[in-house]
């Protein structure tokens, strides 16, 4: 078996930059333990399977793993398969996907990139004392966590965002989090970086389901609802957000790096 393979750099204007997905497009969908082998052979943050929607709910089905497991919502790769399909038909100004757990999601295009819309995920106040330990950070402003395994602490500045050296077992043995830690930005009005190491991603490059998260929070702080944000990761990633009701709407560009056949 053949099967098409893209490996797409999101959030990204140029390659090497952003968050690596690779976007499989099926005819059928295959057993989940065949789609995590592969999402683990891949070796990416995040592999995203996609399917022609048959329902009539939205273009596409889309789902997406880690190389040890399947996600609620991942946003870089819904943006890279956004990508994928509107890159290979112009005449095509939006697509919508189907997901298990996240809802419809929607990527457009917004000029000479795109527009990514995902569930606001308003996180609530939580203390978190295992995660500011693992993390090693010290004067936390505030920690807070949503329901879908996202725990949030605040910092003092940009300075303290790019410092944290995380103990990553301590993390993992937490669980499959996400674990975000941010502040006020200097080029940026936001800077964050994102741990998922029980999810086999010690840090992830450019996360776009931690700004889901991130998007409510920070608007209610700046006191607007469109802001910049920087992911400080060693590759680095940068998206414009907006919160639009229940709705968060991220921008960014994206990079194809790899076009191919994964034989099966």
């Amino acid at each position: 078996m053949k099967l098409p393979f893209l490996q797409i750099d999101a959030f990204a204007d140029r390659p090497f930059a952003g968050n690596p997905a690779a976007v499989m497009p099926l005819d059928d969908w295959l057993d989940d333990a065949t789609l995590q082998a592969i999402a683990a052979e891949n070796n990416l943050s995040e592999t995203a399977f996609l399917l022609a929607d048959t329902t009539g709910a939205a273009d596409y089905e889309l789902r997406w793993f880690t190389p040890t497991n399947e996600v609620v919502m991942c946003g870089h790769a819904t943006l890279a398969s956004g990508h994928a399909i509107l890159s290979a038909e112009p005449q095509r100004g939006r697509v919508t996907f189907r997901t298990r757990q996240a809802g419809i999601l929607e990527v457009g295009r917004d000029g000479a990139g795109y527009m990514l819309s995902l569930p606001a995920w308003t996180p609530s106040p939580k203390a978190l004392p295992e995660i500011v330990s693992a993390l090693g950070v010290e004067h936390v402003i505030e920690t807070l966590w949503h329901a879908n395994r996202y725990g949030l602490v605040i910092v003092a500045d940009e300075a303290a965002v790019r410092a944290v050296m995380p103990d990553f077992r301590a993390l993992a043995a937490q669980g499959d989090w996400l674990t975000i830690v941010s502040a006020r930005g200097t080029d940026s009005d936001i800077v964050s970086r994102a741990f998922a190491p029980g999810g086999g991603i010690d840090e992830d490059p450019v996360t776009g389901s931690a700004h889901a998260v991130l998007t409510p929070y920070w608007a209610e702080k700046l006191g607007c609802d469109s802001f910049t944000a920087y992911q400080a990761s060693a590759r680095g990633g940068r998206l414009g957000c907006r919160l639009a009701g229940d709705r968060v709407m991220l921008t960014g560009n994206c990079v194809t790096v790899i076009e191919g056949r994964f034989l099966l």
